[in-house]
């Protein structure tokens, strides 16, 4: 029975094959990485920055619902297995997994599944993107006055446990126009924002996700590429000109074969202390 005898044409559902491609990452889309997250990335010689794909979600979004207004990234999942070489041959393929509703949001979840030629997993994400549910008001949907207001507190890692980190970046125009372009979008020009219904740049939730796998990445090394976890949720906008400090704290380790696997929450904060990104993260060592 194919996908059409129960959906209708075009309806985005659980099972929806939506894109693959072979490719090769280069030196070139390294310097592009490094230039969007503000700096050198920490990764293994001959190797590719573990999030190097952050977009690859994105390339098609026949996966998204009709109503992009004030469409939002959410919530990010992200296993790795093995890292990417640079100029190995690899391939890519996206599936819509998931879909649900929570308050006024629709959410649908696509998954991306990284191969090599033999179709050994490199890594796999998750993103969880949510959409409003249509009622045909066009207003702003989110203003910088939002992540002020008290459930939009977030408290995360306080107590005993080891610091790693900080790593901080101020988020520039450059960085934007370098992460989301070259495409004018909502992510990297004011009026397209506007546009969307959001008061100036919204800086690509993709990016402070890279900086945790930086963090990740530059304390524990071939520990995160090599079986490195994380569990993310962007709980309040980035803005452009925003200076993101990344930081995680060791809750717990636990024996995983012959190494342990240090448990940590993760946290992006702007500079009054505001949380924009939560979750948990893990790496072995």
């Amino acid at each position: 029975m194919s996908a059409g005898a129960l959906f209708a044409q075009h309806e985005v559902h659980v099972g929806q094959d939506v894109a693959g491609r072979p490719l090769t990452v280069t030196e070139g889309d390294v310097a592009r990485y490094d230039a969007g997250t503000g700096g050198a990335s920490a990764r293994p010689a001959g190797a590719a920055p573990a999030l190097i794909l952050h977009s690859e979600v994105y390339r098609s979004l026949a996966w998204y619902l009709p109503n992009v207004f004030g469409n939002l990234h959410a919530r990010q999942e992200w296993e790795l297995f093995a890292p990417i070489l640079l100029g190995q041959p690899i391939r890519t393929r996206s599936t819509v997994v998931d879909r649900y509703r929570k308050r006024n949001r629709d959410y649908v979840v696509n998954e991306v599944l990284v191969t090599d030629e033999g179709g050994r997993w490199l890594e796999r994400s998750r993103t969880h993107q949510s959409f409003l549910v249509d009622d045909g008001r066009r207003e702003t949907v989110v203003d910088r006055e939002r992540e002020k207001r008290p459930e939009r507190v977030f408290t995360v890692g306080e107590g005993p446990g080891e610091p790693i980190g900080p790593l901080t970046r101020p988020i520039t125009i450059a960085m934007c126009e370098a992460f989301s372009g070259p495409e004018r979008n909502y992510h990297n020009d004011r009026e397209m924002a506007r546009l969307l219904g959001f008061p100036d740049i919204v800086v690509q939730g993709m990016l402070p996700v890279c900086l945790v796998s930086e963090l990740m990445s530059g304390a524990f090394g071939a520990g995160w590429v090599l079986g490195g976890k994380m569990d993310v949720r962007l709980v309040n906008v980035v803005w452009v000109d925003d200076v993101l400090t990344t930081r995680g704290k060791v809750r717990e380790e636990v024996a995983e074969g012959s190494h342990r696997r240090v448990h940590l929450d993760v946290w992006c904060e702007k500079a009054d202390g505001i949380k924009a990104l939560v979750g948990t993260a893990s790496a072995l060592r």
